[in-house]
């Protein structure tokens, strides 16, 4: 009797690098002159309140999926090639002694 070897499954771990973005707070200050003070002073009120923002970032995920990549249609279409065939063919010759009517 045989004996079937032991399988032995590994796996290992393969580094890449991907890009991943994020969103980030940035404060923009403006000074106010004479010629914005205007502008500056429109819109609403800002207030001595906290003011949130919700940031995002990407993360990355190893996933494999199928995504449609395109569409192939089939049509059938009939289409004429000449071959060169040969074959022994037979060929008779009567010969006629005197005058032939046609």
């Amino acid at each position: 009797m045989r004996r079937a070897a032991p399988r032995r499954s590994s796996w290992e771990t393969h580094p890449q690098t991907v890009p991943v973005k994020r969103e980030e707070v940035r404060l923009e200050r403006e000074p106010i002159t004479d010629g914005n003070v205007d502008q500056a002073l429109e819109g609403p009120e800002i207030s001595e309140e906290e003011h949130e923002v919700v940031l995002h970032e990407e993360e990355p995920v190893v996933e494999k999926r199928t995504v449609p990549k395109e569409r192939v249609r089939m049509e059938k279409e009939s289409v004429t090639d000449e071959a060169q065939v040969s074959e022994e063919v037979r060929k008779e010759q009567i010969e006629a002694d005197g005058d032939i009517e046609r």
